[in-house]
């Protein structure tokens, strides 16, 4: 008796395996939708609690700016507690660079009668050092520099894309709740059609005495396999897609690496539990429409 809605269960798979396998299909492209959102939106997330104290500009200079003017702009930068001047670009490294990310479609480069790109610093702060540093301020002097144009700095980026992540987060939100949906309304109809297929059997069952839950356990227990199934196929999915994707050396905003890591233990497990109780509110619901007909 222990294990008899184990078998009930597993036995009713096997019986209806084609429908079984449909459904399963579906519950595995949902939760797997939603396990690589997850790993995106949890990597852009530990990536801007990285960049958090982190710190760079990008100071551009104006065109025909004197050596002169130049080095007092260098000096200037110099002077910045913790600021350390990764590179400077001149006019002509700035149109090489750009050609080298246009590889494809230079045709419009070689129209230009001149360069228009101007010349400037890449600059970064060290960790350390950007305590008390306002990003504000230091953009505000440098600006007024002769000879500087505009300055941009890396946190300006940082608020506009954790401004683009809350968007993100909420799509994620209503999309995952819709694929929720899709999971129950797949398992409500598997188990329907189970249910009627194993009609005669439920009625002479009812007949001897069975009591509704020791009919309905095994229905409920059908939909927990489906859903268990479902989400072990899906984390099985994700991590082999994790594993041939190249996820390492992605840069954003040429400040920090990405450091794309797999989901952690508790949200593989989140992903298993969603699916088990999907599949048992999937059941919830076919047994309930069919035990009031």
């Amino acid at each position: 008796m222990r294990f008899y809605f184990v078998r009930q269960a597993l036995m009713s798979i096997r019986k209806n395996l084609s429908v079984h396998i449909l459904s399963l299909g579906t519950i595995v492209a949902s939760l797997l939708i939603l396990g690589a959102f997850l790993l995106l939106f949890g990597n852009l997330n530990n990536w801007l609690q990285r960049c958090g104290t982190a710190l760079s500009m990008s100071i551009y200079l104006k065109d025909g700016i004197s050596e002169y003017r130049r080095d007092k702009v260098d000096a200037f930068i110099r002077s910045l507690p913790g600021a350390e001047i990764k590179r400077f670009i001149s006019k002509e490294e700035a149109l090489k660079d750009l050609k080298a990310a246009l590889v494809d479609d230079t045709r419009f480069l070689s129209r230009l009668e001149h360069n228009p790109l101007p010349a400037s610093y890449e600059v970064v702060f060290e960790s350390k050092g950007t305590h008390g540093v306002n990003p504000e301020k230091i953009k505000g002097e440098l600006e007024k520099l002769d000879g500087v144009e505009e300055v941009q700095y890396s946190k300006e980026w940082i608020k506009k894309l954790e401004g683009f992540l809350h968007i993100v987060r909420l799509i994620g939100f209503i999309i995952g709740g819709l694929l929720c949906l899709g999971v129950v309304f797949i398992v409500t109809n598997t188990i329907k059609l189970t249910l009627y297929s194993r009609k005669d059997e439920i009625e002479i069952l009812k007949l001897v005495g069975a009591t509704d839950w020791f009919v309905k356990s095994p229905f409920l227990l059908e939909g927990m396999i489906q859903g268990a199934i479902g989400g072990i196929l899906a984390v099985l999915a994700l991590f082999f897609g994790y594993l041939i994707l190249p996820t390492e050396d992605i840069f954003l905003l040429g400040i920090t690496p990405l450091n794309f890591v797999f989901l952690p233990a508790g949200y593989l497990i989140l992903i298993l539990i969603l699916g088990m109780v999907l599949g048992v509110i999937g059941s919830f619901i076919a047994i309930g429409r069919f035990f009031e007909v």
